[in-house]
């Protein structure tokens, strides 16, 4: 008997935040949910073995960006031709330098921004694309970007530049897949503003050198922030839609 093509979802950032609730709610025996992370989830593994799910967490840091993709690149010559009838990409991984100016900033620190946030984006898309090519049209790339790609900001400089690389990396890859005849879908997506780990970094930042330090400890003491499940299910409906894709740049809230 033949056993039925899966679906293929590859997740970054998916042991924590808002990446591990995307994950946990792709969750489905007809599907094969691979997290790219530092770390492994606990809870993500658990729920997998409860609804006897697919999934593989494979722990790589995404601040050695090359290693990760030629891990994919790997993994996708090595399957079966006919294991997936579609496949999608979510490049959810981002970090935040300490919130000050770059000429005080570690160096460290903001190499490791670009690295996660737009390197790894980069080269991932790659080897997502190439690797799938197969599929043709019913392959999707989401990418999580931020207002702060479009609107730049005192203090966050090295996140603004990832995510402003991530919008324009996706209007020019989504020109590249529209010029041959069965090219993916690629979205860079604003979801939102989220209670992560990221909002505590910003709203702890030094006032004296972050001055909109205080706009997102506003955020949270007026409950604006969305959990993380709640912008999970709203990026997956987005991602759902069946014009995915028309337009290259979009935000949660304005669907």
């Amino acid at each position: 008997m033949t056993q039925q093509a899966q679906k293929l979802f590859i997740i970054t950032g998916a042991s924590r935040g808002m990446g591990e609730a995307i994950a946990r709610q792709l969750l489905r025996p007809e599907h094969l949910v691979i997290g790219i992370s530092r770390k492994r989830s606990t809870g993500l593994a658990s729920a997998a073995l409860a609804l006897a799910a697919g999934l593989e967490q494979w722990e790589m840091d995404l601040a050695e960006p090359l290693a990760a993709a030629q891990a994919l690149q790997q993994w996708l010559e090595a399957q079966p031709k006919h294991r997936f009838s579609q496949a999608t990409l979510i490049n959810n991984a981002g970090v935040v330098a300490t919130p000050g100016p770059v000429d005080e900033a570690s160096l460290i620190e903001l190499s490791n921004a670009l690295r996660v946030g737009l390197e790894a984006c980069l080269l991932l898309s790659s080897v997502f694309l190439r690797g799938t090519a197969s599929l043709g049209r019913e392959r999707r790339v989401l990418n999580i970007s931020s207002g702060l790609g479009r609107r730049a900001m005192a203090g966050a400089a090295a996140y603004c530049a990832a995510k402003a690389g991530m919008d324009n990396l996706s209007r020019a890859m989504a020109l590249d897949e529209a010029a041959k005849p069965d090219g993916a879908a690629i979205v860079s997506l604003a979801p939102g503003i989220i209670d992560t780990d990221m909002q505590v970094q910003l709203r702890s930042g030094d006032p004296a050198k972050f001055p909109d330090q205080a706009v997102f400890a506003n955020f949270k003491s007026a409950g604006q922030l969305s959990s993380p499940e709640d912008a999970a299910a709203k990026v997956l409906k987005f991602l759902a839609r069946p014009d995915f894709g028309n337009a290259v740049l979009g935000d949660v809230r304005d669907a």
